[in-house]
């Protein structure tokens, strides 16, 4: 009996289930918990213009500030969980909003190129393939010990492709597939959408992965 199909299925669903729990959480943080906080700027902000004691005022504008910066982590939180642009506007400007909260947050240029016009993809293509970029990109920061990488999106008539590249410390490939369940789970993610994921590395060398996507 071949149980692959119930394996493939079950799989999906799993990441399903728990990408629709992130965007879920993605959601709340930005407009639930992001809201009231700044409606709660507002407040102090006002409350701050109307106090006429210096030592209070300073007090008030400090509390404004750390209200400031709470609102702004919230909402890169969101964005790195789920960016509300994906379903909006497409996979490249959520691309484009996750680099800006990259670089912000690991000091490491990334490079995009955009290659022919963007095909409209399924939602789950999508979240797919963000989540592929994004696990590529951190592993990147995290063990490449480099300072830049570049991503190129081509457009093609029958598919997509994309290209991560960096020019790091590389690795052995086979080794960190069974170490970093990542780089797995990266194969795994674009094989459940009738993808596919290849990643070339050689030592002192960098590395390069190449991710397509049948379009139709």
């Amino acid at each position: 009996m071949n149980t692959q199909p119930l394996k493939n299925n079950l799989s999906s669903y799993i990441i399903q289930t728990h990408e629709e729990e992130i965007k879920r959480i993605a959601m709340e943080l930005h407009e639930g918990v992001g809201q009231s906080l700044s409606s709660l700027f507002s407040g102090m902000q006002l409350m701050e213009s109307a106090i006429e004691q210096p030592a209070m005022k300073s007090y008030a504008g400090d509390m404004n500030q750390l209200l400031e910066k709470a609102i702004q982590e919230i909402r890169l939180l969101a964005v790195e969980l789920h960016p509300p642009t994906l379903t909006t506007l497409g996979l490249i400007s959520a691309i484009k909003s996750y680099i800006k909260l990259y670089t912000s947050t690991y000091g490491l240029e990334v490079e995009l190129e955009n290659h022919g016009i963007e095909s409209e993809i399924s939602d789950r293509e999508s979240i797919t393939l963000f989540r592929v970029c994004q696990e590529a990109l951190v592993n990147i920061a995290r063990y490449a010990d480099t300072t830049k990488a570049c991503m190129i999106f081509k457009w093609e008539k029958s598919r997509l492709l994309i290209l991560i590249k960096d020019s790091g410390k590389g690795f052995e490939v086979e080794a960190a597939m069974n170490k970093l369940s990542g780089l797995a789970a990266m194969c795994e993610r674009m094989h459940l959408i009738g993808g596919n994921c290849t990643i070339v590395s050689k030592i002192d060398d960098g590395t390069s992965i190449e991710i397509s996507l049948p379009l139709y």
